[in-house]
């Protein structure tokens, strides 16, 4: 038996004297007494068998003595997410949609490394079966996301009409969202817009980058200074124009702004360091998650046609940040 990599598992059968004749699914079955019959029968017909490097397709081939019979076992596909009780802070629910204000720590949908304890999971037991399938099976009603540790307002749809609706008025930069965000540093001028194109980054898949017209998508940040600690840092409000995989944070850090608790995009500099208080920097250093906020959501309802506007509080986490700042740095 042979790992084949992350995404399938071969298994390597040769084929002994007192085999040989015998059917291929038989063979099989004998020395792979973890796969089914039927399972071993539908990897044959799908491909996913060789003989001697030949793609055998029929369950009843024959293979001689001293011939190598390879098996590629795909990973299992990913279960349908099934419902669970997790509590959810509903600011807006109708027939057709719900917004949910969402706390740090709760991943939208299931994924890998996180199968379950998803929003989508709580959603399917809240809303109950009519909900499962709304604009595709891993994901019901998901027509946007927010990252694991930004908290704030997410829309949901709770038919297809209305996913559809949604999914298109994203698509259309109608839907109007914005963030609040503690950076490192003042940023200067006071507001602006940020326009380049993310991609992911070529040194490293798991993060996204600034990169050249072309090799990404088109992304647009307004952003508008709220008040600043000194030079130390900043509360900065950020308008999305466009929604694309880790904006907010790809674009701050960009212009050289960073934000306080990112894992992935803030390095802390010496320079950076200094324009803190120690109790300040220590605060900031330690703050366990990207500073970021979905503050503010608004659409016009795809059914009723309303104009809806919803705003979310600052949670307790960047409250207590920005009251150290204010004590420690002052403005």
């Amino acid at each position: 038996m042979n790992a084949g990599g992350s995404s399938s598992e071969t298994h390597t059968v040769i084929v002994e004297e007192a085999q040989a004749g015998g059917r291929l699914d038989r063979i099989l079955a004998d020395a792979l007494p973890d796969l089914s019959r039927s399972r071993l029968k539908a990897l044959i017909q799908e491909g996913h068998v060789r003989i001697d490097e030949a793609a055998a397709l029929s369950p009843s081939a024959k293979a001689p003595a001293g011939s190598v019979i390879e098996v590629d076992v795909p990973p299992p596909d990913d279960p349908e997410p099934q419902p669970e009780n997790i509590p959810l802070t509903i600011v807006f629910e109708d027939p057709h949609l719900l917004v949910i204000d969402k706390p740090a720590g709760l991943v939208v949908h299931p994924g890998a490394g996180n199968p379950t304890g998803t929003l989508v999971n709580g959603l399917l037991a809240h809303c109950g079966d009519e909900f499962a399938g709304i604009g595709g099976v891993k994901r019901p009603g998901i027509v946007h996301r927010i990252d694991k540790d930004t908290s704030g307002l997410i829309v949901v749809a709770k038919d297809q009409t209305t996913h559809v609706a949604l999914v298109e008025a994203f698509a259309a930069h109608t839907i109007r969202r914005q963030y609040a965000a503690v950076v490192i540093g003042a940023p200067y001028p006071s507001e602006g817009e940020i326009r380049t194109s993310i991609g992911r980054s070529s040194s490293d898949r798991k993060k996204m980058a600034v990169v050249s017209e072309g090799r990404g998508k088109n992304a647009v940040t307004h952003y508008q200074v709220q008040k600043r600690w000194k030079q130390a840092a900043a509360l900065v409000y950020c308008r999305l124009e466009t929604g694309r995989t880790h904006q907010i944070r790809v674009h701050l850090a960009h212009i050289g702004y960073p934000l306080v608790g990112d894992p992935i995009y803030t390095r802390w500099t010496t320079e950076r360091r200094k324009a803190f208080s120690p109790a300040a920097l220590e605060t900031a250093q330690s703050f366990p998650r990207q500073a970021l906020h979905a503050g503010w959501l608004g659409f016009r309802h795809p059914v009723t046609g309303e104009e809806l506007d919803f705003e979310s509080p600052l949670p307790d986490d960047l409250e207590t940040l920005i009251a150290v700042l204010d004590r420690q740095i002052g403005r």
